[in-house]
C-alpha cells in the first residue's frame, strides 16, 4: 500500500511522503534491511525529479539532488536500461547465500551504481502509446525532468520543453547536451573524451613536449553535472519567487571551456597559447612531481618563503639555494628552471618517499606523496571524514559507495537508498500515479514496462 500525503499549495517544496510497496516480483530473495526513505529533513524533500539521463553527466547531477532529499525516478528501457549497468566488469559480486530478486539481469555494474544511489528505477518504453501516457502522468506531477538525449529526439515522445510546459507551467526542464541547442554541431552527440580534446582540456593535458592524453576521469562529463545540478537549484529558487518553471540548458562543450579557468584567461587577455606542462607549472618552481628514492612525491613551492623551507635545513639542507641569485626569487627559478629541477631530483634521490613526507610533515611546506586509489581510501583524513559508506542491495548485498561532499550543519546526507536494479520500483512507481494492479500487469505483458 502506498500513502501519500500531498501539500495542495504545491509551492517550491511539497511535503510528500512515499511508503515503498513490497516488491512485486514473483521470485523469492533473501530478507535483507531496507534503509530508512524518510527524508523530509532534508533540503530538497518533497522535490520530484524525472530523469531521462544515462551514462555520467545526468546521472550525477540527478544522483547529488536526489542526495539532497528530491526523489528522483529515473526512467530505463525495459530490457537493458542505463547503457552503464552493461559496462563491465569490474561489478558488485552477487551473494553466496540465498536468492536475489530479477536473476536474469546481469550483475550490478561499478560504473552504474557509483551514480545513481537513492534513485529509483521505472522502466518504460516511451515509443508506446500507453508509455506516453504513463511519463505525462510523471511529467505532470514533477518540479524537475532532467534529460540529455540529441537536441530533438525527444520530440517524438512528447517529451521537449514547449511540450510539456503546457501540462507543467511550474517545471525546471534541464536539457544536457553535447553542444549545445543551436550552432552547427547542436546535433552531433557528445563524449567526455571528444569534447576534452575538442574544448581544449586534452591539448593541455600531458608530459611536456609529450603526446596529449585524457584525464584519469571523465572530468568533463562530472563538471557538466555539477552546472547542471547548480542550474536546476538556481531554477527551483526562482520558481519559489515567480511560480514559473525554468528551461535550463548545460553542454559539456560550454563546461568545459568555462572550466579552463586561468588558462582561457591568459589567451583571452593576453592570446597566450597553452602548452601541456605535466605536472609542472608554467608560472611556479618548484612546483612539480619529483622522483624519490623509491617512488614519487609533489612539491609545490607557491611563493619565496615557501622555498626557504623546502631548503632549510631542516628539509633538504641547501640553504645555499636560497642565497643563489638564480634561485633567491620564484621569476628566477621559473627562467632557471631546468638547472633548479636536476638539483632538487638529485637530493631528493637520496631517501624515501616515505622519509621525506616525514621530513615535511609539519614545516608550512605543501607536499604530498602519490597515492593509488587504495591508499586513497585508507587515507587517515578518508576515514576521518568518513568517504565511504555501506548499503545493503538487494542482489548484491553490502555494498561501498563514495559518500557525498557536501555537508549541511555538520552532517553528510547519508545514503537512504542503494542504487536501484532494473525497474526496482516500476510497480510502486506505476501505483502512486493510480495504475490499478491489473494494468500494470498487462503493461507488462505488452513491454510499456
Amino acid at each position: 500500500m502506498i500513502c501519500r500525503a500531498i501539500n495542495p499549495a504545491r509551492s517550491l517544496l511539497r511535503a510528500e511522503l512515499f511508503i515503498p510497496a513490497s516488491s512485486l516480483y514473483p521470485i523469492p530473495y533473501r530478507s535483507y534491511s531496507s534503509p530508512s526513505t524518510n527524508v523530509d529533513d532534508r533540503p530538497l524533500a518533497g522535490i520530484k525529479v524525472v530523469d531521462l539521463t544515462r551514462v555520467l553527466a545526468g546521472p550525477l547531477a540527478t544522483m547529488m539532488l536526489s542526495d539532497l532529499g528530491a526523489d528522483v525516478v529515473k526512467i530505463e528501457t525495459p530490457k537493458h536500461g542505463d547503457d552503464t549497468r552493461s559496462w563491465l566488469p569490474p561489478s558488485a559480486s552477487f551473494p553466496q547465500e540465498g536468492t536475489y530478486p530479477r536473476p536474469d539481469l546481469p550483475p550490478e555494474s561499478a560504473y552504474f551504481l557509483q551514480a545513481n544511489r537513492n534513485k529509483r528505477s521505472l522502466t518504460l518504453n516511451l515509443k508506446s502509446e500507453k508509455g506516453k501516457e504513463v511519463i505525462r502522468r510523471l511529467v505532470k506531477d514533477a518540479d524537475v525532468l532532467v534529460e540529455n538525449y540529441v537536441p530533438g529526439k525527444l520530440d517524438k515522445f512528447g517529451l521537449a520543453y514547449e511540450q510539456v510546459k503546457s501540462l507543467n507551467p511550474k517545471l525546471v526542464y534541464c536539457s544536457i547536451t553535447g553542444y549545445g541547442s543551436t550552432g552547427p554541431y547542436a546535433k552531433f552527440p557528445g563524449y567526455d573524451v571528444v569534447i576534452e580534446a575538442e574544448a581544449g582540456l586534452m591539448h593541455i593535458t600531458g608530459e611536456k613536449g609529450g603526446k596529449p592524453v585524457k584525464v584519469g576521469v571523465a572530468v568533463t562529463d562530472i563538471l557538466t553535472g555539477h552546472y547542471a545540478q547548480s542550474g536546476i537549484l538556481a531554477a527551483l529558487l526562482k520558481r519559489g519567487k515567480t511560480g514559473v518553471g525554468s528551461r535550463v540548458e548545460v553542454s559539456l562543450f560550454e563546461s568545459q571551456i568555462a572550466s579552463l579557468a586561468n588558462i582561457g584567461s591568459n589567451y583571452l587577455i593576453s592570446g597566450q597559447e597553452a602548452t601541456r606542462w605535466g605536472t609542472s607549472h608554467p608560472s611556479i618552481v618548484p612546483y612539480q612531481v619529483f622522483p624519490t628514492k623509491d617512488s614519487f612525491i609533489m612539491l609545490s613551492a607557491g611563493n619565496d618563503i615557501q622555498f626557504s623551507i623546502l631548503c632549510s635545513p631542516t628539509v633538504l639542507d641547501r640553504m645555499d639555494w636560497v642565497n643563489d641569485e638564480r634561485f633567491a626569487k620564484n621569476s628566477n627559478r621559473v627562467e632557471n628552471r631546468d638547472e633548479l629541477v636536476r638539483l632538487i631530483e638529485q637530493a631528493l634521490s637520496e631517501r624515501t618517499t616515505e622519509e621525506w613526507c616525514e621530513r615535511f610533515k609539519g614545516k608550512g611546506f605543501p607536499f604530498a606523496p602519490i597515492n593509488n586509489i587504495a591508499q586513497t581510501f585508507a587515507h587517515p583524513q578518508s576515514i576521518a571524514r568518513q568517504v565511504v559508506e555501506e548499503i545493503e542491495h538487494p542482489r548484491a548485498g553490502k555494498i561501498k559507495l563514495a559518500a557525498a561532499a557536501t555537508s549541511y550543519d555538520g552532517m553528510k546526507p547519508k545514503l537512504y537508498r542503494p542504487p536501484p536494479y532494473l525497474g526496482q520500483h516500476t510497480d510502486e512507481i506505476l501505483m502512486e500515479l493510480g495504475y490499478e494492479e491489473h494494468e500494470v500487469r498487462k503493461m507488462k505483458e505488452e513491454g510499456v514496462v
